[in-house]
């Protein structure tokens, strides 16, 4: 496998990737945590001064009865112009899709955009869903039996590292 470029380095190709088609009305949403940091900092870079959300997929999960959902979630925190509106759904890594589909799940629960785009760090690749990300820091593969686990230190500096699942 070879290791992914840095965080930092992706997060750079990101916003640049991102810059010619997002405008100060775009509504960014992360999704909880890692989307979260990574959008944060986007809606800075990049400018926007539409409010930014945030999402937890937990209840929109689709593995709940296979222990796949998080006990204890965030609430949801979304800005009341979702109605249509471009939104960018922002995480750090993309895997099967069942993320980025809860997080769509969840999203019309708040109204019908008229756009929605995804924004990711890291395609690591083993979709089971036919989603795509409009920008991708990087690809990479990684063998089943890992996993990507995006870190933020106490400066707010992102890393990733690899760990067994």
């Amino acid at each position: 496998m070879k290791k992914p470029t840095s965080a930092t380095e992706l997060f750079q190709r990101l916003a640049e990737a991102m810059s010619q088609s997002v405008t100060p009305d775009t509504v960014l949403v992360g999704i909880h945590t890692g989307g979260v940091w990574i959008a944060e900092r986007l809606h800075q870079v990049l400018g926007i001064k539409a409010p930014m959300g945030s999402i937890d997929v937990s209840y929109h999960r689709d593995d709940l009865h296979l222990g796949g959902g998080r006990s204890g979630g965030r609430a949801s925190q979304l800005p009341l112009h979702v109605e249509g509106a471009h939104v960018v759904i922002v995480d750090d890594v993309l895997a099967t899709g069942r993320t980025i589909r809860a997080a769509m799940n969840e999203l019309f629960d708040y109204g019908r955009p008229a756009k929605i785009d995804l924004a990711v760090l890291l395609d690591r690749g083993g979709r089971e869903l036919p989603i795509a990300a409009t920008w991708c820091g990087e690809t990479i593969s990684l063998p089943a039996s890992q996993m990507l686990e995006l870190t933020r230190s106490d400066n707010g500096d992102l890393a990733f590292r690899v760990v067994e699942k």
